[in-house]
């Protein structure tokens, strides 16, 4: 499998076209400046601003609030050891509430009232598609932490998160392979906003490509905060009759719950249907009776499981933190994928700042291209020069009885993402 799947990890390492950009990434010079009603004023108190933007309320908390637990650790654990450019970071949060239009005016808050000098937030594409005025208008920075669907590129806002060729894609191909079951049929069920049906829609175009039918294609999407899936999992089992049939779930937040608690009462097993997540890690599982559950699957970059020294001291740190902050089940807390793209995010930010001697964000974008970071991952991640976007890993992952994640496939090298689509007309 791995020699397999290791051509894979050369074959998506090509060089990305940026033809038909909404928003191309510009590369700055040393010299070029902002008017000064439009650029973020660079921290002259005795702190550093940083806004922290994710939902602490709604459907969207059971993912975000640990995100924004992450992101005060990874600002204590920079304090401790001297700050950035001789300040400690003062963090500023806010809770948008899982209401898409109030993370685009609390993000204008952020950056007009608090001065805060970057934002790490988000969750959903939606949330990100509405900061993303703001900051281009304001000329704020933003780190987006989370898997998406590609089809953009800005230069105020730096993905940490994975394009869909370093996950969607190789997830699929994984499924269609014989170390993967041989899947010849798809349900693609997702919650209905942008980043489930475009990546469906990419998704769609590269089964056909591959020979699969358009009557092997189930297509379906639910609401936010949606709980009712007794009708949608039955008709799942129908569709699957006759040809080996694999779900790629782009359902997101606490949705997920009920979703995989109906697969288990309906007796769907993996060995029957396998469902691929791409918005389901160890944060999401807590919630669930995992026992039940064992062998579906999620591809991610990042699994708490992955054993290497790194992550082993990033989990014990979190662990820590969990308990000296009273976190709710402190004892029970886990580590996941957009937890270590903030994590890798905050401190490639630091980098770049005390790289450039400034929180200017015109200097500081200038400086994040070919920022490295030692991940808890166990790889070398790279910010992309160009499409500010990170160089990751592809991994597979298969649940346990724990609520963890067994590593069973997992790309040598990182993949450099490409943002925009070849199988999306441009």
């Amino acid at each position: 499998m791995k020699s397999r799947f290791s051509l894979l990890a050369i074959a998506v390492v090509g060089s990305l076209s940026l033809a038909g950009c909404q928003k191309p990434a510009e590369t700055a010079t040393a010299t070029e400046t902002t008017t000064e009603a439009t650029t973020v004023p660079v921290a002259d108190g005795d702190t550093i601003k940083v806004g922290i933007l994710h939902s602490l309320s709604g459907t969207m908390a059971i993912s975000e609030t640990s995100l924004k637990d992450t992101a005060l650790m990874t600002i204590d654990e920079i304090n401790a050891n001297g700050g950035v450019l001789g300040k400690q970071l003062e963090p500023v949060v806010v809770d948008p509430a899982s209401d898409w239009p109030l993370f685009a005016e609390k993000a204008r808050q952020l950056l007009t009232q608090d001065k805060v000098d970057v934002i790490f937030g988000g969750w959903t594409s939606v949330s990100r598609k509405s900061v993303l005025p703001v900051v281009e208008e304001l000329n704020g920075l933003m780190f987006y932490p989370v898997q998406y669907e590609g089809q953009e590129q800005s230069k105020n806002i730096f993905y940490t998160g994975a394009a869909p060729n370093q996950q969607a894609i190789p997830a699929v191909e994984y499924l269609m392979s014989e170390e993967g079951g041989g899947a010849e049929r798809f349900v693609l069920l997702g919650t209905d906003y942008v980043y489930p049906r475009t990546t469906n829609q990419i998704l769609k175009a590269f089964l056909k490509s591959k020979g699969v039918a358009d009557e092997d294609i189930m297509e379906e999407y639910t609401p936010f905060g949606f709980s009712n899936y007794q009708t949608i999992v039955s008709n799942i089992k129908k569709f699957s009759t006759g040809k080996k049939t694999a779900v790629i779930s782009t359902i997101n937040g606490d949705s997920n719950v009920p979703f995989y608690r109906e697969l288990a009462n309906q007796g769907i097993k993996a060995s029957d249907i396998p469902v691929m997540a791409f918005s389901v890690g160890e944060e999401e599982l807590r919630g669930i009776d995992t026992s039940l559950l064992q062998g579906h699957l999620a591809a991610w970059n990042y699994f708490m499981s992955i054993k290497n020294p790194t992550n082993s001291d990033f989990t014990k740190r979190y662990k820590q933190y969990a308990i000296d902050h009273n976190l709710p089940n402190a004892d029970k807390v886990v580590t996941n994928d957009p937890m270590e793209a903030t994590y890798v995010g905050i401190n490639m930010w630091k980098q770049a700042v005390e790289d450039a001697g400034t929180t200017d964000v015109d200097k500081v974008r200038i400086s994040m291209a070919g920022q490295t970071f030692d991940a808890p991952s166990g790889y070398t991640l790279k910010m992309d020069e160009e499409n500010h976007h990170l160089w990751k890993p592809v991994m597979i992952g298969q649940i346990r009885a724990d609520g963890q994640f067994d590593t069973i496939f997992k790309t040598p090298e990182v993949i450099r993402a490409q943002p925009w689509s070849e199988y999306i007309p441009k």
